[in-house]
């Protein structure tokens, strides 16, 4: 047990210094204060995603914005932590809870272009900006629909230094997450919010991961006073088949699972994903569906759905098409 349980002392946040990172901390530090009555800080700390210049898929991707905050956790130099979830690898470590996964945002990509056009207005070989190869397969596969073809740019860097790449006329347009622009106060910016059916997002995109200490159960259960049960099912669907597809978060996979509601209540959840090549010339994208758990503590259906529909697209050849895992 942690002295975190002391009422009136400041409860440390560990977040990621980018001013996205800082803008969603924030949000759920002012949730945390009003759940505990305790006071709470963040503590910003450096990880090696944001030092590095270097495209993710090159520096590994999966876990190179998670790592320290995890270290500053088991060294006892925070409380909590928070992330954004499509960051967090797959294997959760045992000295660490996922205490809470709050209310997911909007999970959709949106594309800032230039003269407000949509994807489907840009002219032929169009510069579009983006570090994800999950986007850019699905772009390029979904400008070969429209019979044209785009560039797509690799980019790193902050949500102001992506953006201004249009502004300054270098790139035709950018794609980023919905939910960071809107957590920004910037979602106002996009020229399209892409459609699910066009583009896939990055498995738990627009959810965050508050975790802390495996130890500090006191805390962990005033912090699950945060989770969303719907969400953290949808995730954990999504999160189960990139586990099973055994692809780190920089490979070309999209999932997302909706929430089906009926008359009365969410009764169903809809998985999909994709996986591709990068150039956009071969996609796997199938979907399943299964009941939502009756109880947020059982999370049965999702990992199965997860791990059924990954097994699909592995024997329909996603195996292939994945570099990470094809070499």
């Amino acid at each position: 047990m942690t002295d975190s349980t002391t009422r009136g002392t400041p409860l440390r946040l560990g977040t990621r210094r980018s001013k996205l990172a800082v803008a969603q901390s924030g949000q759920v530090a002012d949730a945390v204060r009003e759940l505990t009555g305790r006071p709470v800080e963040l503590v910003e700390i450096t990880t090696y995603g944001d030092t590095s210049r270097e495209q993710l898929a090159r520096i590994g991707g999966t876990g190179v914005f998670v790592s320290a905050l995890r270290d500053a956790l088991l060294a006892g130099e925070i409380d909590f932590a928070v992330h954004s979830l499509k960051d967090l690898p797959t294997t959760q470590p045992d000295d660490l809870t996922l205490a809470a996964v709050p209310r997911r945002a909007d999970p959709r990509d949106a594309l800032i272009a230039r003269d407000g056009l949509t994807f489907e207005e840009l002219p032929d070989g169009a510069r579009v900006g983006t570090g994800s190869p999950r986007r850019m397969a699905q772009l390029n596969a979904w400008a070969r629909q429209l019979g044209r073809r785009i560039e797509a740019v690799p980019i790193r860097g902050n949500v102001d230094t992506r953006i201004a790449f249009v502004e300054q006329g270098e790139l035709d347009g950018v794609v980023l997450a919905a939910a960071g622009l809107t957590r920004l106060g910037r979602i106002s910016e996009a020229t399209q919010l892409l459609s699910p059916d066009m583009v896939l997002p990055a498995p738990g995109q627009g959810a965050l991961a508050v975790e802390c200490a495996a130890v500090d159960a006191d805390l962990a259960a005033s912090l699950a006073g945060l989770d969303d049960p719907f969400t953290r099912a949808a995730v954990t669907a999504e999160r189960s088949l990139l586990a099973a597809l055994e692809a780190g978060c920089s490979a070309p996979v999209g999932a997302l699972a909706d929430l089906q509601a009926g008359e009365q209540a969410v009764t169903e959840m809809r998985l999909r994903g994709v996986v591709g090549t990068t150039d956009g010339s071969a996609l796997v994208q199938l979907s399943t569906t299964g009941h939502v758990p009756a109880s947020p503590d059982d999370a049965t259906t999702p990992l199965r759905m997860g791990r059924e529909l990954a097994a699909e697209m592995l024997a329909k050849g996603a195996a292939g098409l994945m570099g990470e895992r094809a070499l």
